[in-house]
């Protein structure tokens, strides 16, 4: 499934900014959470502070899964944050999410990085056991950071 459109915690601006989180080489998880979750309340800043996130079994773990193929590169002034994208398969029952939360796993705080509403209804996604759950990133990254142009 393609992933929708990825917002940025309000203090992961400020952590990026000021260097506390590194996009460029520490380590970020996936995470999934329920409808009933604050997860998409974008003042949230830690992922201990997160509600109600999808139980371990069936196919996922709490905490999430770590991203692969993280990058952070800039091409004619604009910085990109991708990953490969995430997957789950569930086994012996389903796994059912409305979010999904990236974060910061090298900050002792586990900082939040961004949340992305996984269907647009909005409505759970469900994946059945057996199936998997692919979150497929934008082609064009999970993120851009570009500034103003001068003349």
């Amino acid at each position: 499934m393609a992933a929708g459109k990825w917002k940025l915690y309000d203090t992961a601006k400020l952590y990026i900014g000021d260097g506390t989180t590194d996009l460029n080489s520490h380590t970020f998880k996936i995470a999934l959470f329920t409808s009933s979750s604050d997860a998409n309340t974008l003042t949230e800043s830690t992922y201990a502070g997160l509600t109600n996130e999808v139980a371990s079994g069936t196919g996922y773990t709490t905490g999430g899964n770590t991203l692969s193929g993280v990058t952070w590169t800039q091409s004619s002034g604009t910085a990109t944050f991708d990953a490969t994208d995430a997957t789950w398969t569930a086994s012996g029952g389903s796994i059912t999410a409305r979010y999904a939360v990236i974060y910061d796993d090298t900050s002792a705080s586990k900082v939040l990085i961004c949340v992305c509403l996984l269907d647009t209804a909005p409505a759970d996604v469900t994946v059945t056991s057996g199936n998997t759950l692919t979150i497929q990133f934008n082609a064009s990254g999970i993120f851009t950071l570009s500034g103003a142009t001068t003349d």
